[in-house]
């Protein structure tokens, strides 16, 4: 009994001492503390990823950094946003839409504002296309409360080349368009109440030119003035034709002895001469009276240099050429339409949804498996550097210094060669697994009467790509 506890004691003060001396050794310590820090920053990295998969609104700073970094705008493919259809609603009539001349009929065209400038002080009014759909030019009219004025920028949005005409349209963002306007209107309003505002009449026919009008006046007494203007895209130059103002009141004044400047009066661009596309088509009114008293059809070519009568007969419609487009809504779907749509949507919602959940279950059992692979590879390389380590330690105790360089990297060797062998080993299993997989694959494939090998010959009709 006396020898048995003595036994005892001696084999607790061994353990004890090598746990003690276990404790006071650095580097064995150092290697687990390192083996366990990249197990906790593989743990982090692999929630990281996992987390991303479901975005939480949360990001860091060289995240928060990156998105915030300047984008050109004009390069930005922005998607047209498809609405929820609430599920209480059975039917919500979706809109149709046409493309129509702008000029059409010709002259009549005005902004339409309403109390939406006053709310909103920027409207984005109605624009016109060019014949080839290459851009649109629109008006932007801002209000300024401190004056209660308008002002107005006449801005261009190159359209998209790909697509029909009507989705190109629908598709023009105003975060594409230009920076610079093509035209303005004078921004420093002194009048209380006044405005000045810009609206396209029409392209010419090769859509290289641009008529539009400017309307000058007040909310309180009406339209002062209507200048015109003729904007050229080639040379990126406006010209404004007051020669044709000036031709009216000198004729006025010199055949029927009226002084226009004493009364109020006012010119209205109709378009491009269908007949003389280098011409501006224009009509004088008066208004003295009850009823406007017509100033005669004038014509101007294009950069304001000549102007001439045309006709005093306001029965004679002037004949212009409507070349610029815009976009009407033309009625609405079908209800048949739409409830097909509804439940094609549906059925279509369900099957994203339900895909989407396996591709996030997917994805985590991904990172997941890439964790516990990377877990397995700290393992082996904590173990492996804990074995050279306790080895070097066994030839400090048993070698010379002298010969300790050359026993350890001998033993380096030779632990180099059993992890070949070791891995070769592996190798040969797994091509053993492999064999017989094949094998019990040929035997289904002799039970059905058919050759794997006569498959594998066979060729594989590849997508074409390149053609859809």
């Amino acid at each position: 009994m006396i020898k048995k506890l003595g036994v005892l004691l001696l084999l607790l003060v061994i353990t004890s001492s090598v746990a003690f001396a276990r404790s006071k050794d650095t580097r064995s310590r150092e290697l687990k503390y390192q083996y366990q820090v990249q197990k906790e920053d593989a743990k982090h990295d692999m929630e990281g990823k996992i987390l991303k998969l479901t975005p939480s609104g949360y990001m860091t700073v060289d995240e928060y950094e990156k998105m915030s970094e300047y984008k050109d705008k004009t390069n930005i493919d922005i998607q047209i946003p498809k609405f929820q259809v609430p599920s209480d609603f059975k039917y919500v009539p979706k809109p149709l839409y046409r493309i129509v001349k702008y000029n059409d009929p010709p002259g009549t065209i005005e902004l339409s504002l309403g109390k939406h400038l006053y709310l909103k002080r920027l409207v984005n009014a109605q624009g016109i296309v060019s014949p080839d759909y290459k851009i649109l030019v629109y008006p932007a009219v801002y209000y300024y409360t401190d004056s209660a004025s308008v002002a107005c920028d006449l801005f261009v949005i190159p359209l998209d080349d790909d697509g029909t005409n009507l989705n190109k349209i629908l598709k023009a963002n105003t975060a594409k368009k230009n920076p610079d306007p093509i035209l303005s209107t004078d921004k420093s309003i002194d009048n209380y109440a006044s405005f000045r505002t810009l609206t396209p009449v029409d392209f010419s026919v090769d859509g290289t030119k641009l008529l539009v009008k400017q309307k000058i006046g007040s909310r309180e007494d009406g339209i002062w003035e209507t200048s015109v203007f003729v904007y050229d895209f080639n040379n990126q130059v406006s010209y404004e034709l007051n020669e044709v103002r000036d031709a009216i009141v000198y004729f006025w004044q010199e055949y029927m002895d009226i002084n226009l400047d004493d009364k109020r009066w006012d010119i209205y661009p109709i378009g491009f001469d269908v007949n003389d596309s280098e011409r501006i088509i224009v009509q004088g009114f008066a208004f003295t009276g009850e009823k406007p008293v017509f100033l005669g059809t004038w014509s101007v070519d294009w950069q304001g240099n000549q102007s001439r009568l045309i006709s005093f007969n306001n029965n004679i419609k002037p004949q212009v050429s409507m070349n610029g487009y815009k976009v009407i809504q033309d009625g609405i779907e079908p209800y048949q339409t739409v409830a097909k749509e509804e439940k094609i949507l549906k059925e279509e919602s369900k099957q994203v949804r339900k895909n989407f959940k396996q591709q996030q279950k997917d994805a985590v059992k991904l990172i997941k498996d890439e964790y516990q692979f990377t877990l397995k590879g700290l393992k082996d390389d904590y173990k492996d550097d804990y074995r050279d380590y306790k080895k070097l330690r066994s030839l400090k105790g048993s070698t010379e210094d002298i010969k300790l360089q050359a026993a350890y990297k001998q033993y380096l060797i030779d632990q180099a060669n059993k992890d070949i062998q070791k891995s070769e080993k592996q190798i040969e299993k797994y091509k053993k697994e492999i064999e017989k997989i094949d094998s019990k694959i040929e035997k289904i494939y002799e039970q059905n009467g058919e050759s794997s090998a006569v498959l594998s010959d066979s060729p594989i009709d590849e997508p074409d790509y390149l053609g859809q």
